[in-house]
């Protein structure tokens, strides 16, 4: 039963991936902490930890099958992705020393910031340089890329929970910040995978699938069923207005608070 819901979660993960820039971790985080309940204190040090290995996997092959016109709007951005690299592995050794509960109610509660952020203040729902504006979109400054990162791995969220926000108040259409949102994910959490694998003391599941933190089944079974998502909607993306596209970004993440907060320990 768990991994035919794993399955299924990964089919939305593939497709939030796309619409979104969600490689994982809004949606998986709180699927595996149900999941491997079992581990109690430990379920969301391991969630956040395979969410994150999904996120590098999901975001790689996003950023793959972008096409390059898009990833353009990224050109001289090597400074940001080595800071969101930077932050990503600072971001996961943390989560490797704190506190299980601090990180599980840290992403509820940054989630539902996020999620006022977006809803009160002005620039998510109608962007700056849309509507026939002349003024182009704006690059993310590099400085942001360490505290992006950090945050994003240590809590399992990838980078799409402050970099699509950010993008779209420097003015670009949901479907490009959610593209570009990929490549920035892939940045951070690729470090932070590393080192959640590498981990030498990790706790016990029994069937034994845990590779430092990451719950290898879990894994699996996401990107089972995420992948050949991505493939069909890159090739095949749908139309949807902007300003349904973003409240359904603003929908999501409403529903992933109430999830995590309700699997609280």
């Amino acid at each position: 039963m768990d991994l035919l819901v794993l399955l299924g979660v990964g089919l939305l993960t593939g497709t939030t991936t796309v619409l979104f820039g969600f490689g994982g971790g809004f949606v998986t985080v709180p699927v595996v902490v149900w999941a491997d309940s079992a581990l109690g204190g430990d379920a969301t040090r391991v969630a956040v930890a395979t969410s994150v290995v999904v996120m590098v996997v999901n975001a790689g092959f996003a950023t793959a099958v972008t096409p390059p016109g898009t990833l353009a709007a990224l050109r001289g951005g090597g400074p940001l992705l080595l800071l969101l690299a930077a932050g990503g592995a600072a971001g996961a050794f943390a989560t490797r020393l704190a506190p299980a509960a601090l990180t599980h109610w840290a992403f509820v509660a940054y989630t539902a910031v996020t999620l006022a952020d977006v809803l009160l203040r002005p620039g998510f729902l109608r962007p700056r340089g849309q509507a026939g504006s002349s003024v182009p979109p704006r690059p993310l400054p590099a400085l942001v890329g360490a505290p992006v990162g950090a945050v994003a791995a240590f809590l399992g969220v990838g980078g799409s929970v402050m970099t699509v926000p950010a993008m779209r108040r420097a003015g670009h259409p949901m479907r490009v910040a959610a593209a570009l949102a990929n490549p920035l994910t892939l940045a951070l959490s690729l470090p932070a995978a590393t080192l959640h694998l590498a981990t030498a003391s990790a706790p016990v599941l029994a069937d034994g699938a845990l590779a430092g933190l990451v719950d290898l089944r879990a894994a699996a079974a996401l990107l089972l069923g995420a992948l050949p998502v991505i493939a069909l909607l890159r090739r095949h993306p749908p139309r949807i207005p902007d300003r349904v596209h973003a409240w359904a970004y603003a929908g999501l993440l409403g529903v992933v608070v109430a999830a995590m907060a309700l699997s609280g320990p």
